[in-house]
């Protein structure tokens, strides 16, 4: 019992320490195991490339039964107008983490160039609000003659973003710097806004194709590169295979984190639904019992539609 009790104690030290080094760029990207589903999230250039009006909800339960783990939420639509030349799109999330509190809301604009009869390139631009809140008062008792701990912060936010996306009915590819905007509330509650260094900045790539086995599988790799401030490079590597166009089974290695297990089911031509499960191995795996993932998307639009059903990204 004591050894438990110490492993506690010295999760609430590093959670501490964690929430603290956050609080100094309160703009922060929420991470998804489905990231394929919701690209926009990270790349703006993604709006519109579907080809219809899409909406996708993700709801994920970070690091179960650990105090103060991350729950983030999202709902985004995007679909393509302007004969497919312009994409739009709109995203609402809610991101949890302890004492701390983000809720955005983004908004994405790509400008869509037919390259071949099935290629379109993107380059997409993104602007939006948040509000960022951190009840440090509640840190107090750990605490309690620390400034630090003694007042709450609250206040709005920008944020922008920009990406790169080229996609045609079996391959992807796109770049991105989803926070330009190098952002934080001061002591007073007063943001602190200015233009994010090189040092700062997050940059993901992302690519992913699709290949038929037979009549009946297709294989779909993907990839995930992400590039953040005081981090390693980390890579997300995916494979799914898709059993007669309906349901997918698959699993994902994430470099010193987590291994994924994941499957997805087209219930009809409009709705999809997935699943994931993150069994992290890192040192935070002693202290959770893996994180939970739910993605729901619906498409308006797909009746009488030319393109390939499903859409695999």
């Amino acid at each position: 019992m004591k050894r438990v009790q110490k492993r506690w104690g010295v999760m609430t030290v590093f959670a501490v320490s964690m929430l603290l080094a956050l609080s100094s760029h309160a703009q922060q990207q929420p991470m998804y195991s489905q990231y394929m589903f919701n690209m926009m999230n990270i790349n703006p250039a993604y709006a519109g490339s579907r080809g219809v009006t899409s909406m996708t909800a993700l709801f994920r339960d970070q690091w179960v039964n650990m105090p103060g783990s991350p729950k983030t939420a999202s709902v985004s639509v995007d679909m393509a107008v302007k004969q497919k030349k312009i994409g739009l799109g709109l995203q609402l999330y809610d991101d949890r983490l302890g004492v701390e509190r983000t809720m955005g809301l983004n908004l994405a604009y790509a400008f869509r160039i037919q390259t071949s009869e099935k290629g379109t390139l993107s380059l997409g631009l993104q602007a939006g609000i948040l509000n960022y809140r951190a009840n440090y008062t509640e840190l107090s008792t750990f605490q309690s003659n620390d400034p630090v701990f003694s007042q709450n912060v609250n206040g709005i936010l920008p944020a922008a973003g920009a990406g790169i996306y080229y996609n045609s009915d079996k391959f992807y590819i796109g770049a991105s710097m989803p926070a330009l905007l190098k952002t934080k509330i001061n002591n007073n509650n007063v943001a602190d806004v200015s233009s994010a260094s090189g040092r700062d900045l997050h940059f993901f790539v992302t690519s992913g194709f699709v290949t038929d086995i037979n009549e009946d599988l297709v294989l779909k790799p993907s990839i995930m590169i992400k590039s953040a401030s005081g981090a390693p490079v980390e890579l997300d590597l995916n494979m799914n295979l898709w059993i007669k166009n309906t349901i997918a089974v698959g699993g994902s290695y994430r470099t010193g984190d987590a291994y994924v297990g994941m499957v997805e089911w087209q219930m009809n031509r409009q709705l999809r639904f997935g699943y994931a499960y993150d069994k992290t191995f890192s040192n935070l795996g002693i202290y959770n019992n893996g994180t939970h993932e739910l993605m729901l998307r619906l498409e308006i639009g797909q009746e009488g539609s030319k393109m390939v059903s499903p859409r695999y990204f």
